[in-house]
């Protein structure tokens, strides 16, 4: 029997790679669809404009990563749950990254080691996190990051786009960003990019059909889920807004994607996106 790959064309998927383009996002989102086409992916060895949130720029070099973009389009997700698009990619970008073996941190953050200590093994133990609201962290660097742009239609998400830049094989990093690192560098040897891919978009369908039988449960309990792999949950530390910096603690995502912290005296402090930064 014929084998066939997630990434093979079809009805309702396609599949484009460039070798070079401005931006992905960018790209897709001139791009007429076809058909019944429910899902459009655009690769890319390299982008001379790669965009992260806001002013950022995503550094990658030609060829050692992944840049790429999808154009989904959900079939009954409301507006007040878009936050669910981003929670189903984070977790999908986070599985694919533990399906390699990350191995397990020599220690937990805050905690030390005595040298006579002896570290833990490093095959498969170790998890990839979700720094709020979609970048995946190992330890303190960030391996991926995300920029989504949603168009509405009334109470519904009419599409979505989805830009994805994924350090793979990348090992030296030339901008002032301040914690960029790769899942090569992390694992010890470098990985089919390919590979990467198949097993994201595998995971990305997965959450993609919770999200498209449109019932409240099934997108409550991918919620919960992604609360459960949050970074730096229910641990104290530093954050800055406009009022300045403080210390708090992670306790709430709320499904609409505002983060909650708690602050020392004790106080809830609700943010949208943007409106507070994690000091690393």
């Amino acid at each position: 029997m014929e084998k066939h790959s997630i990434l093979d064309d079809s009805p309702t998927f396609r599949m484009i790679a460039l070798d070079e383009v401005d931006s992905t996002n960018s790209f897709l989102r001139h791009l007429d669809m076809r058909g019944d086409q429910r899902t459009t992916l655009v690769t890319a060895e390299f982008q001379s404009a790669g965009r992260g949130s806001g002013e950022n720029h995503w550094e990658s070099a030609r060829g050692e990563n992944l840049l790429f973009s999808l154009r989904v389009m959900p079939s009954n997700l409301p507006v007040r749950r878009m936050f669910a698009l981003s929670e189903a990619t984070a977790l999908a970008l986070k599985e694919t990254l533990d399906s390699f073996s990350l191995p397990r941190p020599l220690q937990r953050r805050g905690e030390r080691r005595s040298s006579e200590q002896i570290p833990p093994p490093l095959e498969g133990t170790g998890e990839a996190v979700i720094k709020w609201p979609n970048d995946i962290y190992f330890e303190d660097s960030k391996v991926v990051g995300m920029l989504i742009e949603n168009d509405l239609q009334g109470a519904l998400v009419r599409s979505s786009v989805i830009g994805i830049g994924i350090n793979v094989n990348q090992r030296r990093f030339l901008s002032d960003a301040p914690n960029p690192r790769s899942l090569a560098d992390i694992v010890g040897h470098d990985i089919d990019r390919r590979i990467v891919l198949e097993r994201f978009m595998e995971r990305f369908s997965h959450y993609m059909n919770l999200i498209d039988d449109g019932k409240d449960a099934a997108l409550d309990a991918l919620h919960e889920h992604y609360k459960t792999h949050l970074y730096r949950r229910g641990e104290e530390h530093k954050y800055v807004d406009e009022m300045g910096t403080f210390c708090a603690k992670l306790v709430d995502v709320e499904p609409s994607g505002h983060l909650v912290l708690q602050d020392s005296e004790g106080k809830l402090r609700r943010y949208e996106f943007k409106e507070v930064r994690f000091v690393l």
